[in-house]
């Protein structure tokens, strides 16, 4: 029995590709991708900063739009 661990992503990795698996774990090769890997990966990294940043932004947009409706109803209320 071995005592390596299986992580969910290595599960990904295999149910994807186990051909592109096997290279990996078991001969030890990297991929000829490595950039393009990267590159994807930052891409999601910034992506999931802007999807974390998008409840933030829409509360303070209904913020900004709460006071604009205040400010005009006060500007009608006052009669200015």
């Amino acid at each position: 029995m071995s005592d390596k661990w299986v992580n969910a992503s290595e599960l990904s990795e295999y149910e994807y590709c186990r051909r592109a698996w096997w290279y990996k774990h078991v001969r030890g090769l990297q991929s000829a991708n490595i950039r393009r890997m990267e590159s994807g990966s930052a891409f999601h990294r910034r992506h999931g900063r802007r999807l974390r940043a998008a409840p933030w932004l829409r509360g303070l947009a209904y913020l900004l739009l709460f006071a604009a409706v205040a400010a005009l109803v006060f500007q009608l209320v006052a009669g200015t």
